[in-house]
């Protein structure tokens, strides 16, 4: 029996409803329910068990997951919460189906980020020790030296988060502009490092997420195609699913 038992959290997320950072979020708000009962965190569900968010009921996982590119403008956040943010990510978009970010892009930030109803690939590109590049373009408000790319990719120490970032690779592009390739995601680890060094950020963008490339109009977002997604998984091959692509589009708001 106890074979079969499977993490309240990591059940909603096999079962595509949520991230498991979301479905925790979730338990502890008190909207998620076993047997109609309001479970403590980290209790573990049943095969048997009835699990319901908000009172709906969550199911068995489902195959015809929905995976997208989407070009996120400066001001939407990246939240599913449409109840608190008004220029959240969910409403902005208006897909069909329920879906949620795989990460999180910041508000005065621009670029790429991924939309999904896959909760559990949310995990395995998320996940730190996989070392999954994302790639930024970013100005700054005053001239690059050799000194501020060297310390940057070296790694900088933010005080706040009480940790090093790790090296990366920076390259400058022009007198204010550089580029930065990161393994990991820190919050607002790219300002950080810029403050640190007494440069502030002036605009941000996003251009790359592993093999996805940023290629939407502004505010648009686009289905992967079947190749990306292959190379998608290869990159993270732990990963068991299959996947159908739906015919390629792009949305313009």
């Amino acid at each position: 029996m106890s074979d079969n038992l499977t993490r309240l959290n990591k059940y909603l997320s096999e079962a595509g409803y949520c991230s498991r950072r979301e479905a925790d979020r979730l338990i502890d708000a008190g909207r998620v329910t076993i047997n109609d009962a309001v479970p403590e965190m980290g209790t573990k569900v049943a095969p048997e068990d009835v699990v319901k968010v908000d009172g709906e009921v969550i199911g068995e996982r489902k195959q015809d997951f929905v995976y997208l590119a989407f070009n996120k403008p400066v001001g939407i956040v990246c939240t599913t919460d449409t109840r608190v943010e008004k220029d959240n990510i969910i409403d902005y978009i208006n897909y069909p189906k329920r879906i949620f970010p795989i990460g999180r892009l910041d508000k005065p930030s621009e670029g790429l980020i991924l939309l999904t109803d896959d909760g559990d690939i949310v995990n395995k590109i998320l996940r730190a020790s996989n070392n999954h590049e994302k790639e930024y373009i970013v100005t700054v408000d005053k001239p690059i030296s050799q000194t501020f790319i060297q310390r940057m990719a070296g790694g900088i120490y933010i005080e706040e988060l009480k940790q090093r970032t790790k090296k990366c690779v920076v390259k400058k592009i022009d007198k204010y502009t550089f580029s930065i390739i990161l393994t990991q995601g820190l919050n607002r680890q790219i300002r950080r490092m810029c403050e640190y060094l007494n440069y502030e950020v002036q605009t941000l963008q996003r251009i790359r997420i592993m093999n996805i490339k940023l290629d939407m109009p502004l505010g648009s977002y686009r289905e992967l195609t079947e190749e990306e997604f292959k190379t998608l998984s290869e990159l993270i091959s732990d990963s068991k699913k299959t996947f159908q692509p739906k015919q390629r589009r792009t949305r313009k708001k």
